[in-house]
């Protein structure tokens, strides 16, 4: 059963000179508690994607669909930046998500799965940036998601600390399963995480290849493993080099 539904033939922004065309006959599913990672050029409308979905966006011709007719859908979204508020603390920013009854334990768990149990009170310029964004996914997944949406939340960090978020993002995501859209520029960061892959062209935004990543889960930390993939995946579509 399909959780997301993505039917685009329209998306356009104008200006002063022309209508830019982003997305035009884009159509995707997505099965319930699948990881499927977005990988195109810059600008070529991935976030904007996001945005759509999110429902942040509404100016576009076509339908997203989000399984769940019994009330309004619940979206997580982790962004670039990972947008917490400086005059509160770690804890107070994960809360923030709940309307009513703060789910105490659940925040519990996912701060010692994430290892920020010990900064929970701190405030977030006490923190590395690595330590923020593993506080934005906490957010995202405190809510229970049913579409997890994840715009390139490790850009711009270091290798190492890229990978240690990532393997905790994969083990939290074994854990509480749910069904991932994520945005990377990052082929190898992709098969790392990713049960499927889908390869998006220049603007306007189509989908050139939709491909199965088949690493066993054990293997997803093994950089040969990973590497092998890559290789085959690049010489089976050698398209895909110009997107990346």
């Amino acid at each position: 059963m399909s959780a997301l539904q993505i039917q685009i033939a329209n998306k356009s922004f104008h200006n002063p000179q022309r209508q830019i065309c982003t997305i035009r006959n884009l159509q995707l599913e997505v099965a319930a508690n699948q990881f499927v990672c977005l990988v195109g050029p810059s600008g070529c409308g991935k976030t904007t994607l996001l945005n759509i979905v999110a429902g942040l966006d509404t100016q576009f011709a076509g339908k997203v669909s989000i399984a769940n007719q019994e009330r309004t859908p619940h979206i997580g979204y982790v962004f670039q930046n990972p947008r917490l508020l400086p005059w509160r603390t770690v804890r107070e920013n994960i809360e923030l998500v709940f309307d009513n009854r703060i789910a105490t334990q659940l925040i519990d768990e996912l701060l010692t799965s994430l290892q920020l149990t010990e900064v929970q009170h701190s405030y977030p310029e006490r923190l590395s940036l690595g330590m923020q964004r593993r506080v934005a996914i906490i957010r995202a997944f405190a809510i229970n998601p049913d579409i997890l949406l994840m715009d390139e939340p490790f850009v711009s960090l270091d290798a190492p600390s890229a990978r240690q978020i990532r393997n905790a993002l994969r083990e939290l995501w074994q854990q509480r399963p749910h069904t991932v859209l994520f945005v990377s520029h990052d082929l190898r960061e992709a098969i790392a995480l990713a049960d499927r892959l889908i390869f998006l062209s220049a603007s306007p935004m189509q989908i050139v290849a939709d491909i199965a990543v088949n690493i066993a889960p054990q293997l997803r930390n093994d950089s040969n493993a990973i590497e092998a993939f890559r290789d085959h995946l690049l010489l089976d579509y050698p398209a895909i080099n110009r997107l990346l």
